[in-house]
């Protein structure tokens, strides 16, 4: 995927649930992965020609790893993004103190407060995150078969606890088209030094769906057409 690609994908989204207002200061959530820092490229890009105005701000949330953001540091730099990293000790609080067997609901409930306390203090309204097209099916499945209902994140969610309205511009990119765009464009990604990585539900559900598309071809597009056509009240559009 080329750069002219993602910002076509990206301002679709922000279109269709009128993401962006003039005015806005938009934390950016930096993992370090892939999606992130496509999105980071994805909103830099049209702050330059979007007919609205508006600021970003990039946050990294450490959960107590030791990791050199010199590379990120730079490419932030280069898009004219300010970028703050906010130390925690997330990764003593759950796994050494709780010593959680499933670790991943508290740690994204810690790192979720982490930045969203981040962003209001850096003056931000708005926070992005880097959810794409296949965390949107994943999550619908997961809903059904964990939970029993039908079910994903919205395109825009307003968090009332912290006065911040959350938004997904990537919902329109496939994942296979941000690990190019990745590729194409040398992204300073550093390995997720969790340990549970690769080992949650989440993967799980990534492999069914591909057990799925080989014997029913073309499951993903039905999939996301059928969450798209606003089946989910939050989803439909204006």
């Amino acid at each position: 995927m080329q750069l002219q690609q993602l910002l076509s994908r990206a301002r679709k989204a922000v279109d269709d649930y009128h993401m962006i207002s003039d005015g806005d200061v938009i934390a950016v959530g930096i993992s370090g992965g892939k999606d992130s820092l496509s999105l980071l490229y994805a909103l830099a890009g049209l702050r330059r020609f979007y007919p609205y105005h508006f600021d970003l701000k990039a946050i990294s949330v450490n959960l107590g790893y030791d990791i050199d953001y010199r590379d990120v540091e730079k490419l932030c730099k280069e898009l004219d993004v300010e970028l703050t990293v906010v130390s925690t000790e997330i990764k003593t609080i759950v796994f050494d103190i709780r010593q959680e067997e499933n670790p991943c609901s508290l740690c994204s409930k810690l790192r979720k407060g982490a930045f969203n306390d981040a962003a209001k203090s850096l003056g931000c309204n708005k926070s992005a995150y880097a959810h794409h097209r296949d965390d949107v099916i994943e999550t619908l499945l997961m809903s059904l078969i964990y939970e029993g209902r039908i079910h994903t994140f919205s395109p825009v969610t307003y968090l009332d606890r912290s006065d911040i309205t959350l938004i997904r511009p990537l919902i329109y990119v496939n994942e296979c088209d941000i690990v190019g765009f990745q590729h194409n464009y040398n992204l300073p990604v550093f390995k997720n030094p969790c340990p549970a990585d690769g080992f949650t539900k989440r993967e799980e559900t990534k492999l069914l769906i591909k057990q799925l598309d080989k014997s029913a071809p073309g499951i993903r597009d039905r999939l996301f057409r059928a969450i798209a056509s606003g089946v989910i009240p939050s989803w439909r559009k204006e």
